[in-house]
């Protein structure tokens, strides 16, 4: 039996309950290929929006950046919006000075335009902290990220990663490792499971990238995992999948899932 999870609610979608929440990334390098991308979002299945500022070709001009996502959250209504800069040894396209990287994420949480701000953990603990901090006064969530593009860490480090990154606030922690074999899926969705059962009191989000970690993103509600990253024209990261064959597959699980539960309640009743 899991422990029980505080769920994050972000423009009233509920992350940590029922099937996982889809994530869609935007990766435009330019203003109107940002802007059209987020357009196409009212007709798929989308719970929440990731723009990946690292992709924008004026990431390191803050306020063109706020310009942008101040249109963006126009341009998106009322679907939630988590503003990542990813950098460059975390798997990103470009990256920033510790300055202008911590400058750039507490203006996009005092906008008001993003509900999620990703940090990355190896920023360091006195920056994560100082980030989450500022992040939370703003009234704003924070997605902790870590990624392994190389490897799969032990078990055992997985979950002590996740741990850390409880205890140093995140709202959710999310962990993305890279499989060398099958074995590192089974470890990475083991890792998943115990955090789950174990340790967590929050959501959390865990992937095995690559083709060969592709279970691992449509697994979440069996294993513990609360969002998976699907793919609308581009993908961000290796292994997302087309946006709409993933909502299909996540929801014939879901249902059956649903429905074995309710024919255990019943033979317990019985």
């Amino acid at each position: 039996m899991g422990n029980q999870i505080n769920t994050v609610t972000v423009r009233g979608v509920s992350i940590g309950e029922g099937c996982p929440k889809i994530c869609i990334p935007i990766v435009g390098t330019t203003e109107e290929e940002i802007l059209k991308t987020a357009g196409m979002f009212h007709n798929l299945p989308v719970d929440v929006a990731e723009w990946r500022v690292d992709w924008f070709e004026e990431a390191e001009n803050i306020e063109r950046v706020m310009a942008v996502l101040a249109m963006l959250r126009r341009e998106l209504q009322n679907i939630p919006i988590l503003f990542t800069f990813r950098t460059l040894p975390e798997g990103g396209k470009r990256t920033l000075s510790p300055e202008c990287y911590q400058a750039l994420n507490r203006a996009a949480a005092a906008s008001g335009d993003a509900d999620l701000i990703d940090v990355e953990l190896f920023s360091g603990d006195a920056v994560v902290r100082a980030l989450t901090d500022a992040i939370h006064r703003a009234g704003a969530k924070v997605i902790l990220s870590s990624h392994d593009f190389q490897k799969t860490p032990s078990r055992e480090e997985m979950v002590e990663r996740m741990r850390h990154m409880q205890e140093l606030g995140a709202d959710i922690p999310k962990l993305a490792v890279m499989p060398q074999s099958e074995q590192d899926v089974l470890a990475l969705l083991a890792a998943t499971r115990t955090m789950r059962d174990v340790w967590a009191d929050r959501p959390i989000i865990t992937m095995s990238m690559s083709a060969k970690g592709i279970i691992s993103r449509v697994a979440g509600e069996t294993f513990g995992s609360a969002m998976t990253f699907g793919a609308a024209k581009q993908a961000s990261a290796p292994g997302q999948m087309d946006v709409e064959d993933l909502d299909r597959i996540l929801h014939i699980l879901h249902s059956y899932l649903q429905e074995k539960a309710g024919e255990k309640g019943k033979d317990a009743k019985a």
